[in-house]
């Protein structure tokens, strides 16, 4: 009978959340394999071994961040009666993320990556494919509010406006970071809601 090796000594989950913590903390390039291993309390093989390479972690850490963090803006996108409600319940549960006091003060898909390393160019377009998911994720939920009646707008209308949306909601984690609280990204939100009315009267009654 062939030898078993030996059993794992720590626990995936908990390894992985420790993973998170130091990616979010120093972004990609700041995060070497040895203060992972320091961070995760295992040895470098052992993260090979159950987890692949630095860069195969981080999309699993990634994976993990859209089903934590990243969950209550695209739940406030589903969950939301109207188009409008939704929109601003993301913004809000954006927000709210980016303020807490028990992490950095940014959302990963922004800020994890942003530039670097030419060796680390399929990280960056790894998450600026989870940005454009985010915004194909607003304008569908515009979509829907032109289907269930909320307003009319043409596609191309609606593109706009995602994007809008798109980069308040991206622009939160640069404003964060420097510095501004919870109740200063609350003044956002009452001005981009405040614009709401006048992008979709424009999307409704364009001009020829």
């Amino acid at each position: 009978m062939a030898a078993r090796g030996r059993p794992r000594t720590f626990d995936p989950d908990t390894a992985l959340r420790q993973a998170l913590d130091l990616f979010w903390e120093r972004g990609y390039e700041g995060t070497s394999l040895n203060d992972l291993a320091q961070a995760m309390g295992i040895a470098s093989a052992s993260i090979y071994a159950c987890f692949g390479s630095k860069e195969d972690l981080f999309r699993k850490v990634m994976a993990l961040y859209a089903t934590t963090s990243g969950e209550p803006p695209r739940r406030a996108l589903r969950e939301q009666p109207t188009a409008r409600a939704a929109i601003e319940a993301m913004l809000r549960a954006t927000a709210d993320e980016v303020t807490r006091p028990d992490t950095p003060h940014y959302c990963m898909l922004i800020l994890a990556a942003p530039t670097g390393a030419v060796e680390n160019h399929a990280i960056r377009e790894f998450l600026a494919d989870r940005r454009r998911d985010m915004l194909t994720t607003i304008r569908d939920r515009l979509a829907r509010g032109v289907t269930d009646g909320d307003f009319t707008a043409p596609p191309a209308h609606l593109d706009a406006i995602a994007r809008y949306y798109t980069t308040v909601v991206q622009g939160f984690s640069i404003q964060a970071r420097d510095g501004a609280t919870r109740a200063e990204l609350e003044t956002v939100i009452t001005c981009a809601m405040a614009a709401w009315d006048t992008l979709i009267s424009a999307a409704s009654h364009p001009v020829n």
